[in-house]
């Protein structure tokens, strides 16, 4: 899980932002992204892909990643930026976010040297490189899956208590049979992504 950082490394790199996102399927909510640099060398027993994990595990993991890490960065774009800009470029943003407010522990703003993303390139003038299933590859990027994961899923259990009815804090926004229903009876809340309802509100 460390062979592409330390690939990177290689080549002088010292402050390796990993990236991954969270949400982009979903028809409720906004798309997350984490930007986070670890120490070199560290691998956390049991960091995989976050969709391969329990809840439970994912909550574990999430504490001790921020806790190891030298710096992390969120990156939220909302339903409404959505429809207007398209899922791909959301991400993309969401993800340029992360990278702009990484910051250490202390609060300290914290400029990468290189990215690594989760099959995304990022309009940010740092090198980059692109892994396909980098979730899956990178120990850091697994770990920017946990993190964003286990924030974005917070913000669903805070929504479904402003938006009742959806049930958004089990299925997380994502077309469940249940949540496709309960737009069909409710109407879309003002986090629906209108452009991903067109065939659920015929």
């Amino acid at each position: 899980m460390l062979e592409i950082e330390y690939k990177v490394e290689s080549l002088g790199y010292r402050k390796i932002a990993c990236i991954d996102e969270v949400g982009r399927g979903c028809l409720a909510g906004d798309v997350v992204a984490c930007a986070i640099i670890m120490p070199q060398g560290l691998i956390i027993n049991g960091v995989k892909d976050s969709k391969k994990l329990s809840e439970k595990k994912r909550e574990a993991l999430y504490d001790e990643i921020l806790l190891k890490s030298i710096a992390c960065g969120i990156g939220r774009v909302n339903s409404n930026i959505i429809d207007e800009i398209n899922i791909k470029e959301a991400t993309r943003l969401a993800m340029k976010y992360a990278v702009e407010n990484l910051k250490d522990r202390e609060e300290n703003k914290v400029e990468p040297d290189f990215l690594l993303i989760d099959a995304e390139k990022v309009s940010l003038n740092i090198p980059q490189e692109s892994i396909i299933k980098g979730d899956d590859k990178s120990h850091g990027i697994a770990c920017a899956s946990i993190i964003a994961k286990v924030f974005r899923d917070r913000l669903c259990i805070k929504w479904d208590k402003e938006f009742e009815g959806y049930n958004l804090k089990k299925h997380k926004g994502y077309g469940t049979k249940e949540h496709r229903e309960a737009i069909q009876k409710l109407g879309p809340s003002s986090i629906h992504r209108l452009t991903f309802l067109k065939n659920i509100l015929k």
